[in-house]
């Protein structure tokens, strides 16, 4: 059977770029300005959160931290074209999940409060130790741009590439100083999203042009304390909580729901909370106990809290088709969830 790349041309990814006035930055350097990702820079691995502190959490957690879930560089330039070299140890393969989301970048053209998608970076089938790719644009103007990284694989190094006299400056600042900081399952890390920048968390961040810090641990969200404690030092601007789906079992939940809650309330009693069920129909008894928490703090006088019924994300019609596999949401399925977490984000977000 013939390669696809060579029946349909627009489908073929070059992986070896031809720019004859190609200069290439290392994106960690002043001039780039990355969001999401607490370890960063030149000879260091990109992080979620620190390694060490990572490792203290769980092993599977200190392997998925690496993983660069909302992750994402800013700049503004006038190159007409915008490369991206990725250097990594090895590439991710699920086989229900595309490898532009899983290992692939998108890039966004910022534009005021609004991004609008450009183009994916896209990795071919065999680029173990990494790849590189070109996004053209039509015209050469300064423009400002996101460029987001993958959400299911590690980055060693990521380069920029444009032409050699472009002019290169920071990028667009997000409406608030602080972050929205996610703490969930492989649906919170974005699985299955097509690409990066359509996660939930991506098209939130979008949405109202708010910073976010995306702590979704693939299978490996527990409720451990020491993770309330490392998300109340982020201080977040709201802080949404979505981890139901990874408690190994219902007792696990009982256990350590309510608690993880009360010790990030303890250290952050101002910050908004917004706790989210499981979109999965048949854990009625994991929502009620997500909902308890939330019911439990109403009664205690918290007017910061809201519930978002992770079984109202799908909803209507054509609520069937919002997954890949019946439990990791596609590109419409992150587009619900955006819709109804983001009703209970915006009425904590303050006014711009």
């Amino acid at each position: 059977m013939p390669n696809i790349g060579e029946v349909d041309k627009n489908l073929k990814v070059e992986t070896s770029l031809k720019l004859e006035d190609v200069r290439f930055y290392n994106a960690c350097s002043a001039s780039f300005e990355i969001y999401g990702l607490a370890q960063k820079g030149e000879g260091v691995r990109f992080a979620r959160m620190p390694e060490a502190f990572a490792e203290k959490v769980s092993g599977n957690v200190q392997i998925l931290n690496l993983h660069t879930a909302g992750g994402r560089v800013r700049f503004s330039t006038d190159s007409k074209y915008i490369a991206v070299k990725v250097l990594w140890s090895g590439q991710g393969r699920m086989s229900h999940m595309p490898l532009t989301g899983q290992c692939g970048f998108d890039l966004y053209v910022d534009e005021g409060a609004r991004s609008r998608y450009k183009s994916t970076f896209i990795p071919g089938n065999n680029c173990d130790e990494g790849y590189e790719s070109v996004a053209l644009f039509d015209t050469r103007e300064m423009r400002s741009v996101t460029i987001n990284f993958p959400l299911y694989n590690g980055v060693d190094a990521l380069y920029i590439g444009l032409q050699e006299d472009a002019k290169l400056s920071g990028g667009t600042k997000y409406a608030y100083d602080r972050p929205v900081v996610y703490y969930g399952s492989s649906i919170t890390q974005g699985g299955c999203a097509s690409r990066p920048g359509n996660s939930y968390q991506g098209i939130l961040s979008r949405m109202f042009n708010v910073d976010h810090i995306n702590l979704g641990f693939s299978g490996s969200a527990r409720g451990e304390i020491c993770m309330a404690d490392y998300i109340a030092g982020l201080d977040p601007l709201v802080f949404v909580l979505d981890y139901d789906h990874n408690a190994p079992t219902e007792e696990h939940l009982v256990n350590t729901h309510e608690v993880f809650f009360r010790r990030f309330r303890e250290l952050r009693p101002d910050t908004p909370v917004v706790m989210a069920s499981s979109a999965i129909p048949y854990w009625e008894t994991r929502r009620a106990v997500v909902f308890r928490t939330y019911e439990n703090a109403l009664r205690a006088g918290d007017k910061k809290v809201a519930f978002v019924d992770g079984q109202a994300h799908f909803t209507g019609v054509y609520a069937d088709c919002a997954t890949v596999d019946g439990c990791h949401p596609n590109d419409y399925g992150f587009v619900c969830m955006a819709q109804s977490i983001g009703t209970a984000l915006e009425k904590f977000l303050p006014a711009r």
